[in-house]
């Protein structure tokens, strides 16, 4: 016999009280890309927000609205834009993609689009013929490979049938820090219209002012965005990226930045600059090109979050940073294989990676951990064929 409505509900309820107090209160969470919001945030998420549309776009050089009881959470994200333009010290902020890789694809539409400005009437638009990112299997993002958000929007080779993306080379000693000396000549060689920076498995800083110097004086230089989807809490302790030559920051609100799930897309592009055009199209591609509800309650706790942020900033990140290397100098002491640069502390970042493939695959090793309450995720390392066979597991302390 079906289980009459009660049951249903009733069972709903204590399987929901059960897993948030085991993930919250029994278990110690190492997973890299989640944080812990403050009550403020979360009380923000159940505000009366949920579940509104406020959509809007620039027409004749004005602010349009397209519904009415919407003037508390448009002041809010106005807010919220200023709050997170003083948090990167950038021009402009565009909060309203819901996800880190909804960021990284309005922003891959945005320079389709930019690219395509001033073609003849009647020429085919065309895709964007050359990206350089970070392979997948040293730690890129999935969101910045072809398989992810890259996908329809990076021209194809006829020979290969592959997409045309040749990834950062990687130093031979280390395979976690990319190798500068061929990195030159790749640039020279295959001159990228769109260079991706950030990665997932993310230790160290990205050469972006390294880059930045070879390509300033091209006839057409690249695109330099640095995706920070996993150190975007650390901006500015970590790396500051429009400092060193950076156009547009991409990243997640809910790893190290710790806010609500969400994403956003910061650019920092002069008035006069040729790609000025850039953050119109980059906009646009945000509404009406990938959103209508942006999810109104989470960017209410944004706000919150946001402010949290800006107040304690220096502390948090010099907290984060210090616990990762004691972190991870602890677990190197009693003879774990920590990866990374002992030099460095083995990472500057929140995140301490670990190779165990001498116990067991990944897969089983984190299965293990997780059994005794201590949650992580498995990960290939740069010498694994596939995620499959995964001989590490990720971990940070943010």
């Amino acid at each position: 016999m079906a289980s009459s409505l009660s049951e249903k509900i009733g069972g709903l309820v204590e399987r929901v009280e059960r897993n948030s107090l085991w993930r919250q209160r029994e278990c110690v969470n190492l997973i890299p890309s989640e944080s812990t919001p403050s009550l403020l945030v979360k009380i923000c998420e159940l505000a009366d927000p949920a579940g509104r549309y406020a959509e809007h776009r620039t027409m004749k050089g004005e602010e349009v609205y397209f519904y009415q009881g919407i003037d508390f959470i448009k002041d809010v994200e106005i807010e919220a834009r200023n709050e997170l333009s003083d948090y990167f010290d950038c021009a402009d902020v565009e909060l309203r993609p819901v996800s880190g890789q909804m960021a990284n694809e309005i922003v891959f539409k945005g320079v389709t689009k930019f690219l395509n400005r001033g073609r003849a009437e009647g020429q085919v638009s065309r895709r964007m013929r050359l990206v350089m990112n970070n392979d997948l299997s040293k730690g890129g993002h999935l969101s910045s490979q072809p398989m992810g958000a890259l996908y329809n929007w990076v021209e194809e080779d006829p020979a290969t049938g592959k997409e045309n993306v040749v990834n950062f080379p990687v130093r031979k000693d280390n395979p976690y820090k990319i190798d500068r000396e061929a990195l030159a000549v790749l640039l020279e060689t295959k001159k990228p219209e769109l260079i991706i920076f950030g990665k997932s498995m993310f230790l160290h800083p990205e050469p972006v002012a390294f880059v930045a110097g070879i390509v300033k004086d091209w006839p057409k230089r690249p695109i330099l965005m640095y995706d920070m989807a996993h150190v975007l809490g650390l901006y500015g302790t970590f790396q500051e990226p429009f400092q060193e030559g950076a156009d547009i920051v991409t990243g997640s609100t809910h790893k190290t930045f710790f806010g609500p799930q969400r994403g956003l897309v910061a650019g920092n592009i002069p008035s006069g600059s040729p790609l000025k055009n850039l953050w119109t199209d980059i906009r646009t591609r945000a509404f009406p090109g990938s959103t209508s509800n942006h999810h109104l309650a989470t960017l209410l706790g944004l706000l919150m979050a946001s402010y949290e942020m800006n107040a304690f900033k220096k502390e948090f990140q010099a907290a984060v940073r210090a616990n990762a290397k004691l972190f991870a100098a602890s677990l190197k002491a009693q003879g774990v294989a920590v990866e990374g640069d002992p030099a460095d502390g083995y990472t500057d970042t929140h995140q301490v990676i670990i190779r165990v493939s001498a116990f067991g695959p990944g897969m089983d090793i984190a299965r293990r951990l997780e059994d005794n309450h201590i949650v992580t995720n498995y990960q290939a390392l740069p010498d694994d064929e596939t995620f499959l066979v995964s001989s590490g597991i990720r971990m940070g302390v943010q």
